[in-house]
């Protein structure tokens, strides 16, 4: 999958996009005022922001005019990992910072937000008309009695609304979480139980696929599940009156209200997080109102390269860390581009439509749609307007070869491709995006700024141009302050801590390339090791789903207890597909030929399905456990699963090979 050195880069960014961009301006500042190196390009600057770390955070908060109420003491107070104290003695507020544009005259009634849903009627809300809602919900919340610290959840998709009650709670203090309206009711009390919030916002259903879904038995039951709640905001998506005892969401926005930011501590907390919880209940990851600030200021202002021009658009829901990040770019005092649907209603190219009609500048997708695009033959660069896109952003899973070919093809020639890569775990990206970098096909253009990335092997040895763990050697300012219900730290030391100490693992394979980017291979605690060859799940299904015949995949590798290893293949197959002897041996051919013959599969099996988690990635780790013998029950958490039926197929194949 990597690029040689001397190897053709598919894009390579104009001298007057160099000079343009942020992250060029603040290299030639923070060498005036901190000691940054002038030359040398992004390479130089990232090797300063490790080796001056310091130096290099107290920077992005002056580059971005972070408004400390309080000074800080310090920019780091304790290093350790895990533990580290950030700006310790500094106060603030996220929300403030997310409305500061509206302050602005000049871009009060421009769009802060553009929504748009499966009619593809968009609605705007101007930056005073955002502050404004804000500022008459948060003083509701107060009302309520919503003290820093209270947790406030919301069952919503991506509707302007959620953005409103997300920064409401921030300006309180209160400490917001998220459930996308397409989880079900166990899913959703098994983030929400844990954290007991006193409010919960909910809407009454939602649109999807050209289909109405009333969610009120769910919301019924939310209420009955969580005796902590001292209200419930009813937001009548579908038109419905509100249930008993529910208050209406339109009353509590109506007055003109400027909103009061509480100003809290650097490490109070924003949001809590959740991980996909695949084999037992979601770890809740809790995320601090100033690291988040900081962290997503570099990210969106200097690696995404937004401002108060761009557009930004990401498709993703309330339940993935992906809309978290989108709604920062209010930071940038950038429009954001809210899109509650399918992202292939009415057809495959929705996403696309979307962008051509909000004049998107930055398109965020997943890696899924990108390959299914390619599959359907779309031609989005011929079909649509899309002069305004600059940057395609990919994530979920890594971006394979054709993503790149196709989207340089088919959207725009000049076009800079960023697959990224991050985590849930720190709401952010360790490598992908870089403007002033060149981008090679399958790669991530280079580990992101502040972020020690490395790739080591099992005995902490740093390796170049092999693979390895991905670890980050020092700490970041959006890593958790801790999680949820975990008093003594030892769940959260034992999901980073426990294999190096003092050292963050994230549990994905990388290589780091001689030309300093990187390549993401997929999970490492589902690893293929055979022969003591380690593969990647991702180089496989890339291999694979370039067929026409085969819909997606999924492969496991498993030790048997008799020294021997099993690694079978499954399938699902497009319609009209038969998985016959010639397709078979296509398969391995194609794997043979792309990957290596250790890559070949034992054998190849056709399923009904592959299972994924809420938030669309495929569950490895449970199959491989479920393989193993292990009762369904005790291998998956069955409110983490888009289809819990799927995963019968694989308990009735264990069953028969025990």
């Amino acid at each position: 999958m990597t690029a040689a050195a001397n190897e053709a880069p598919l894009w390579q960014p104009g001298p007057d996009r160099i000079a343009a961009a942020a992250v060029t301006r603040f290299q030639s500042w923070a060498a005036e005022r901190y000691g940054a190196p002038a030359d040398g390009g992004y390479p130089a600057l990232h090797r300063w922001s490790v080796d001056e770390l310091d130096t290099f955070w107290q920077a992005v908060a002056d580059w971005f005019d972070v408004r400390f109420s309080t000074p800080y003491e310090s920019v780091l107070g304790n290093r350790t990992m895990p533990g580290a104290q950030w700006f310790p003695g500094a106060t603030l507020n996220y929300a403030e910072h997310a409305l500061r544009t509206a302050e602005d005259p000049l871009r009060a009634d421009a769009p802060a937000l553009l929504h748009v849903d499966e009619t593809h009627t968009q609605a705007a809300v101007s930056w005073s008309e955002l502050r404004r809602r804000v500022g008459s919900l948060a003083a509701e919340l107060r009302a309520l009695g919503v003290t820093p610290g209270d947790r406030v959840s919301a069952y919503v998709p991506n509707i302007p609304q959620a953005v409103v009650a997300f920064l409401a709670t921030a300006a309180v203090g209160g400490v917001w979480t998220s459930c996308a309206p397409d989880f079900g009711a166990r899913s959703v009390l098994d983030r929400f139980q844990q954290v007991e919030p006193v409010v919960l916002f909910t809407v009454d259903g939602y649109r999807y696929g050209g289909k109405e879904h009333d969610r009120t038995e769910t919301v019924a039951e939310l209420r009955r599940e969580l005796p902590t709640l001292r209200a419930v905001v009813h937001i009548p998506l579908l038109g419905t009156e509100a249930p008993e005892g529910a208050l209406e969401w339109s009353a509590l926005t109506a007055a003109d209200t400027a909103p009061v930011f509480e100003q809290v501590p650097f490490d109070h907390p924003l949001w809590v997080l959740y991980s996909s919880g695949t084999t037992g209940l979601p770890k809740a990851i809790v995320q601090s109102q100033g690291g988040i600030l900081l962290e997503h200021f570099k990210q969106i202002g200097l690696h995404c390269d937004l401002g108060p021009d761009d557009r930004f658009f990401w498709y993703t829901s309330t339940g993935w860390m992906m809309w978290n990040f989108l709604v920062s770019g209010l930071l940038t005092g950038t429009t954001l581009v809210l899109y509650d649907g399918s992202p292939g209603y009415p057809d495959v190219s929705a996403q696309w439509r979307v962008a051509e009609q909000t004049g998107t500048t930055l398109f965020g997708t997943s890696a899924a749609y990108v390959m299914a695009c390619r599959k359907a033959d779309i031609h989005p660069g011929r079909d649509f307007d899309l002069s305004r896109i600059q940057c395609v952003a990919t994530t979920g899973s890594p971006l394979p070869p054709d993503g790149f070919r196709w989207l340089h093809d088919e959207v725009a020639d000049d076009l800079w491709i960023a697959s990224v890569s991050g985590g849930t775990d720190v709401c952010s990206c360790f490598a992908g995006a870089v403007p002033t970098l060149p981008v090679h096909i399958g790669e991530l253009q280079a580990p992101c700024l502040g972020t020690d990335l490395r790739s080591w092997d099992p005995a902490g040895k740093p390796l170049v141009g092999e693979v390895g763990e991905l670890v980050v050697t020092a700490p970041m300012p959006s890593m958790p302050i801790r999680f949820w219900n975990d008093p003594d730290g030892s769940r959260y030391h034992d999901s980073y801590f426990d294999m190096y100490p003092g050292v963050w693992r994230h549990g994905d394979w990388i290589t780091l390339t001689e030309h300093g980017s990187v390549v993401i291979h997929g999970r490492s605690d589902s690893t293929l090791n055979r022969q003591g060859v380690r593969m990647g799940s991702a180089d496989i299904y890339e291999a694979v789903e370039r067929l026409p015949e085969i819909r997606e995949s999924l492969v496991i590798g498993i030790e048997e207890p008799d020294g021997g290893y099993w690694m079978p293949l499954f399938v699902h197959l497009a319609d009209g597909a038969a998985l016959d002897d010639d397709l078979r041996d296509s398969i391995k051919r194609t794997i043979r030929e792309n990957l290596s013959p250790r890559h070949v599969p034992d054998e190849v099996i056709e399923v009904p399905g592959i299972p994924h988690t809420l938030t669309g990635k495929r569950i490895e780790v449970p199959v491989k456990r479920l393989l193993q013998g292990t009762a369904l029950a005790k291998a998956v958490n069955p409110g983490s699963i888009d289809n819990l039926e799927l995963l019968h197929f694989y308990e009735d194949l264990a069953r028969k090979r025990h």
